[in-house]
């Protein structure tokens, strides 16, 4: 699943009247990038979230044959957030067919998702998050198993409710965008989260979350965020 619904308030004025998910780098849509790399590695079916102009993404997928088959999930109604659109997609996932991999419409990185998808299942995850060292001013907080244990932004911490301790041995790696997730996991977001609108974070670290995260550390991985004006620019003059 391509998380492709964002407002990308932070990259306007070019979203006051495109969405996130068509913004050029290097002359190619974000949307295509993310499309064309993951039929590179093996996807073939893949499901696209639509909210903000999502006229123009479906005209632009409608225009273009990228050899996967592609649905799309309606969320013109209501912007649900990156939980809630996995939730709203279930039936187009068909997760009981087996693991899904999510990922951000404006995630450009090296990532070996073939590797990810293995060490979920060889983990036997419910979701496993691929992270990274990179600098970030967020945090996953993981243990010596790499168990997620809760999160670190700036200041502010939030721990899940196991006993977690600071001085237990802990490591903390910054969250790449893509994840998979498996059935169990997505049936517990759906008991736990009634609103219908909540961040994949906001159930990952709830306390009533009893299904098995895992942290998935890709040693070479290079991640950029193509989501803001100043990695944008980056990403157009690497590309």
């Amino acid at each position: 699943m391509i998380l492709a619904a964002g407002l990308g308030t932070r990259l306007k004025p070019w979203t006051l009247s495109h969405p996130k998910a068509l913004v050029p780098v290097g002359g190619v849509p974000m949307l295509e990038r993310v499309i064309v790399n993951l039929r590179k590695q093996g996807f073939d079916y893949i499901v696209v979230n639509v909210h903000h102009f999502a006229g123009q993404i479906l005209e632009f997928l409608d225009q273009k044959d990228f050899g996967v088959e592609i649905a799309v999930s309606d969320e013109t109604d209501r912007l649900l957030d990156t939980g809630g659109a996995i939730l709203n997609a279930r039936k187009l996932l068909r997760p009981e067919d087996g693991p899904v991999l999510v990922h951000n419409v404006d995630i450009l990185s090296n990532a070996d998702l073939g590797k990810l998808v293995d060490a979920h299942n060889d983990n036997k995850a419910d979701s496993t998050l691929l992270v990274s060292d990179r600098v970030s001013t967020r945090k996953l907080i993981f243990d010596d198993s790499m168990n997620l244990k809760g999160w670190h932004h700036l200041t502010e911490c939030r721990y899940l409710p196991e006993g977690f301790l600071q001085s237990d041995s802990y490591e903390e790696y910054s969250f790449s965008g893509i994840h998979v997730v498996g059935k169990k996991a997505i049936d517990e977001m759906n008991e736990i989260e009634h609103d219908g609108k909540f961040s994949i974070i906001d159930y990952l670290l709830s306390p009533q979350r009893r299904c098995v995260v895992k942290g998935y550390f890709q040693r070479d991985l290079r991640v950029l965020d193509i989501g803001k004006p100043a990695t944008l620019s980056q990403a157009n003059e690497l590309i």
